[in-house]
């Protein structure tokens, strides 16, 4: 893979998962030279980042039936 090509923002969720992932077996393998493992960190932050976002945004698209009327979805609302 190319260096851009590495460094483009992932296509959707999944496959920024999948790259997480196999930047995460390089690291623990202990086989990636420090600057190697520093850019690799650098990316995965980056897919961290974006899966988050991603996550967020799911979050707030979901929504609950409650007396037969669609609500926004309250993450916060089951911790009483």
């Amino acid at each position: 893979m190319t260096k851009a090509a590495k460094t483009a923002p992932p296509k959707d969720f999944e496959s920024a998962t999948a790259e997480l992932e196999r930047l995460v077996a390089e690291m623990e393998s202990g086989q990636l030279t420090l600057e190697a493992s520093l850019a690799a960190y650098k990316r995965g932050m980056e897919l961290s980042a974006f899966c988050q976002k991603t996550l967020d945004g799911a979050e707030q698209q979901i929504q609950i039936l409650e007396h037969g009327q669609l609500k926004p979805f309250d993450a916060d609302a089951g911790d009483d």
